[in-house]
């Protein structure tokens, strides 16, 4: 379904940040990003999403394409309009709305009215936002804005969804039920997901296929249950020793760690 080629990006024409990226989310799967702060996870599903051009980025080497389509030198709102749809990291909304409003926001690109079942559709996967459809969305507490954000963003309708570190800053009991509706909507929707995480056990665990990046680059790829059970990924994210011993990933030297990566 999402193909990236070998794919390099620049801002501001000096700084290079991806450096011939390539990967694949198939239709239906779910598809794990993993990586460090700065390796340039984030950059990827904006490249993706095409908001790289309001921050000055561009894909100055390799294609994405969608479908069989070339899509890198698309506006954001043709993007959308194909069925790629990005959920920020921040859990970004407008706060001076409620949260049925903000969710309307969501399927304005549409264009169509028929948004009811889509209404129900969204409160069967978050009970919660159905209570507090009348609330202001700027007192939700962190894993409501991040229902919400989900909410808004499937109600575009997406083939692809890309979630930028949904798990971010909340409680392992959140954690478990955000992945837990990520599982439900890839499920029964059939909805591809693209999933940008830090933590990597919990994206491990619902993905079928994942990528590790480093510095820009792709520096290791394979089926979840493969990285899960590779060394590196035991020690460098899940924080875990070849002696079952618990270890910082800042007490890891950066040129052992990429010694090993592309060893």
């Amino acid at each position: 379904m999402l193909r990236l080629n070998n794919i390099e990006v620049i801002y501001l024409n000096v700084i290079l940040t991806l450096k011939g990226v390539s990967m694949e989310v198939p239709e239906g799967k779910i598809v794990a990003l993993l990586g460090a702060n700065g390796a340039g996870k984030t950059t990827t599903l904006k490249a993706i999403s095409g908001l790289l051009h309001t921050e000055e980025g561009e894909v100055t080497d390799g294609s994405i394409e969608f479908g069989g389509v070339r899509i890198d030198r698309k506006s954001p709102e043709e993007i959308v309009k194909m069925g790629i749809v990005q959920v920020m990291e921040g859990r970004r909304m407008f706060e001076h709305l409620t949260v049925e409003e903000d969710l309307r926001v969501g399927a304005y690109i549409r264009g169509d009215g028929a948004i009811k079942k889509d209404f129900d559709m969204v409160y069967s996967y978050f009970p919660r936002l159905k209570e507090l459809r009348h609330a202001t969305t700027g007192y939700l507490s962190g894993g409501e804005r991040q229902m919400l954000v989900m909410g808004r963003a499937f109600m575009a309708k997406p083939k692809i969804m890309l979630l930028d570190e949904p798990s971010m800053g909340l409680s392992p009991v959140l954690v478990k039920e955000i992945f837990s509706i990520v599982e439900r909507i890839n499920a029964e929707e059939k909805t591809s997901i693209l999933l940008v995480e830090q933590n990597a056990k919990v994206a491990l665990n619902i993905a079928e296929y994942g990528y590790v990046m480093e510095n820009g680059r792709v520096v290791m790829d394979g089926p979840a249950e493969k990285l899960r059970g590779n060394e590196d990924i035991k020690e460098f994210y899940l924080g875990l020793s070849k002696l079952g011993e618990r270890r910082s990933y800042r007490e890891v030297k950066h040129y052992k760690r990429r010694k090993r990566w592309l060893a």
